[in-house]
């Protein structure tokens, strides 16, 4: 009987001191992994963030005409630009626009509307119905105006752009000008980036929204896309990849797959080593130092800004700065009325 109490007792020290190292090592595990996660976000400064907005001049509310999707910001001299969409009000679609640009001494709070960037293509090419959502370069002297383009929907027996699921397909086009103010002219091989001819790759039926990065010696062009095989879904479905180039010209070539899932409005920035992003329908940031896999930092975050473009240094000629970005210019939508907005990220 005492053997066996004995026994009992040996058994029981062993189960509680397997117990105790599987619960050490559970909690240890844990607490590094955390503390991994911590100094990602404090490295690359991406601590939870905050989102602040002030109405601007110039571009914002206006009762003649609508503006969205605007570029990311970049400084010439001592100069601020931006491009964005401009509709007739009450349009609020950049289904109907064509590029503007507007100017900025005080980064970004008053605005000066300068004129038309891009009109529309000719009749019969891609970008003939309209120009939206633009983007800009600065690299090597000159000035690359990214935008998205769409044609009348084809076999419409009025020439009409229906806003269908099936056939208004979109592509990235690009024109150049030796200064920011231009004139900008469609390169030669426009567009220079379509859509996967594959139905069931996520690209397949839009892409849209360009975003440029210099790494590596390549320009990188981070875009979304929508499947085909969606439909009505797809806006929902977004995701995010990235073609990439030696020459702003191209040609492109795309990285196989999405890198980003629930990505509907491309927003990139140079972190660190890495890049960064903020996804807009699952309201988190991501971050990737290949600029390629991106884990998830941060998300459910509030009052993130709609279609928004950052002030990026990077973005003029290779500028070297690499402090974070603290403020963009963003879009407000309602019924009838699009405007744009300023914005300080915290």
């Amino acid at each position: 009987m005492k053997l066996i109490n004995k026994q009992n007792s040996y058994s029981t020290i062993f189960y509680l001191f397997i117990m105790f190292v599987i619960f050490t090592n559970f909690n240890f595990t844990n607490k590094k992994e955390f503390k991994e996660t911590d100094n990602i976000l404090h490295n690359n400064n991406l601590t939870l963030p905050s989102f602040t907005y002030q109405e601007i001049t110039g571009i914002g509310k206006d009762s003649i005409y609508n503006r969205r999707d605007n570029s990311d910001i970049i400084k010439v001299d001592d100069t601020y630009y931006v491009w964005y969409s401009r509709m007739d009000s009450p349009i609020t679609s950049g289904y109907w626009a064509t590029i503007w640009y507007a100017t900025s001494k005080d980064e970004g709070h008053t605005w000066q509307e300068q004129g038309e960037a891009l009109g529309l293509g000719k009749q019969g090419d891609f970008d003939s119905h309209s120009v939206f959502t633009p983007n800009i370069l600065a690299f090597r002297g000159k000035y690359y105006l990214y935008y998205t383009g769409v044609q009348p929907t084809p076999g419409n027996p009025k020439g009409k752009f229906e806003g269908n699921h099936t056939t208004d397909f979109t592509a990235i086009g690009l024109a150049v000008s030796d200064s920011p103010d231009g004139p900008f002219k469609r390169v030669a091989n426009n567009p220079i980036l379509e859509i996967s001819k594959i139905p069931e790759d996520f690209d397949s039926y839009r892409i849209d929204d360009a975003s440029l990065l210099v790494k590596d010696n390549k320009i990188w062009l981070y875009y979304k896309g929508r499947s085909i095989v969606h439909g009505k879904k797809g806006p929902k479905l977004t995701e995010m990849s990235v073609a990439y180039t030696d020459q702003p010209e191209g040609p492109y070539t795309k990285h196989k797959g999405a890198l980003l899932k629930k990505s509907h409005e491309v927003l990139i920035w140079k972190k660190g080593k890495g890049v960064a992003s903020l996804a807009s329908i699952s309201k988190s940031i991501n971050y990737a130092e290949d600029g390629v896999h991106f884990s998830t930092l941060v998300d459910n975050l509030s009052k993130i800004p709609k279609a928004p473009g950052l002030y990026r240094p990077d973005l003029e000629n290779q500028n070297k700065i690499t402090e974070p970005p603290k403020w963009g210019i963003a879009m407000k939508v309602k019924k009838g009325e699009a405007y744009l907005v300023r914005f300080e990220m915290h």
